[in-house]
């Protein structure tokens, strides 16, 4: 009886070489495509090639409504950047992705999960990370990783050599100067010439979402969003779903050259790597959910999450989807994310979002205590006391042991 292994799948030479290479070892291979608004030819193409190639099914799955409301939206909600820039689009998208394997892998009784991550990246930390997780016996086949595959596909010459032998359909065409990656999140650019530190990122990359900031529009377009705990569900006063809330805010954000950041940052396998992403939406989103939560959010409370943040955007770098401690961050935002109920209009120009006005039925903001002007409800006097109890270890302090100054 020959083993089954489900295949991530994307229907690229990488891929199809998988497919061909794994019946070869002796596998049914059940390719699954997760559909998180790549570009890609049609699913249908996508999914006659796997079978023509001899894989013995081929799932194609829509799950870019699933990427943006369960895992995109509560990242947001935590403002997770990691390292303080990246909107982690890749790594949200990763678990997803081994979620629905092993889903199909389930159905079709496959033992093996096989992915085409390399050995030196973050990717396959995520997938393997992620399937074991969620099923500790899955056995994990990562080709890359094998002395044995690298020498037998020592380049890309050499992948399409075999798809021509085993008569598998591949599009020949000029590598493009770097590798793209890319979901409804955003595009990640890397490797070539952007291995080069002294180029400019964003001038040498041809975005898909985006304008540049230079080509954008010489005058600015104003985009209103509606908050409900924490959630966005509205765009310029039309109900979208979590999907066609990114779709639609890629669309405005990247024609007003938004979200494209050139950085340096550190892999968890350990090296530095140099990466150009573009996220409109999620850039926007981000802006918009921080103005919301700034009326709407305890100080103490906003203070936490902040201190957190750097937590749960490792947890997602890294591809700790799926941990205990993930499970009870994500309970805490969930509450914490309640009263983040609101609207917000912002200005967007050449790469630049400013906030034109902003508003909330939960807004902890009060004009009558906070007013520069004479009277109100804050009693000035008060703060008197307040600072000589502030003050109290500074001045014990300063007598035990005074300060030159």
């Amino acid at each position: 009886m020959k083993k089954k292994c489900v295949l991530a799948y994307s229907g690229g030479l990488d891929t199809s070489v998988l497919v061909g290479w794994l019946i070869e070892q002796g596998f049914d291979v059940h390719c699954v495509y997760v559909d998180l608004g790549q570009p890609c030819e049609d699913r249908k193409a996508i999914k006659e090639k796997a079978l023509k190639i001899g894989a013995k099914s081929c799932h194609l799955i829509d799950a870019q409504e699933e990427l943006c409301r369960d895992f995109a939206f509560p990242v947001l909600q935590w403002q997770a950047k990691y390292e303080g820039v990246y909107l982690l689009g890749t790594s949200i998208a990763r678990p997803l992705i081994s979620k629905v394997c092993l889903q199909v892998a389930r159905e079709v009784g496959a033992e093996y999960f096989v992915h085409g991550a390399t050995g030196k990246g973050n990717d396959q930390c995520r997938f393997q990370l992620a399937a074991e997780a969620l099923n500790p016996d899955i056995k994990i086949i990562a080709p890359w990783r094998m002395e044995e595959f690298r020498n037998k596909f020592p380049g890309r010459t050499a992948m399409i050599n075999f798809c021509n032998e085993k008569k598998i359909p591949v599009k020949a065409s000029i590598k493009k100067p770097y590798s793209s990656d890319e979901n409804c999140l955003h595009i990640s650019y890397e490797a070539g010439i952007l291995e080069k530190l002294d180029i400019d990122g964003v001038d040498s990359v041809e975005f898909g979402m985006s304008v540049t900031p230079k080509k954008a529009p010489d005058k600015v377009e104003q985009v209103v969003i509606d908050f409900a705990a924490g959630v966005p569900v509205k765009v310029n006063g039309k109900k979208l779903s979590a999907f066609k809330v990114v779709k639609t805010l890629n669309e405005i954000a990247g024609r007003n050259g938004i979200g494209l950041i050139d950085m340096v940052e550190n892999r968890f396998v350990g090296m530095k790597s140099r990466g150009v992403y573009e996220s409109p939406g999620m850039t926007v989103l981000y802006d918009a959910h921080r103005y919301v939560e700034q009326l709407t959010l305890d100080r103490d409370l906003m203070h936490l999450r902040d201190r957190l943040a750097p937590e749960v955007a490792e947890l997602v770098y890294y591809g700790y989807w799926y941990h205990a401690k993930m499970e009870a961050l994500m309970a805490f935002i969930h509450n914490a994310q309640q009263p983040v109920t609101g609207q917000v209009s912002l200005n967007l120009y050449k790469g630049n979002i400013s906030i034109a006005s902003r508003k909330s039925p939960n807004s902890l903001y009060d004009e009558g205590i906070a007013t520069m002007e004479g009277g109100g409800a804050y009693n000035q006097t008060d703060a008197t006391g307040f600072l000589r109890i502030q003050g109290l270890p500074s001045r014990v302090q300063g007598k035990v042991k005074p300060r030159e100054y």
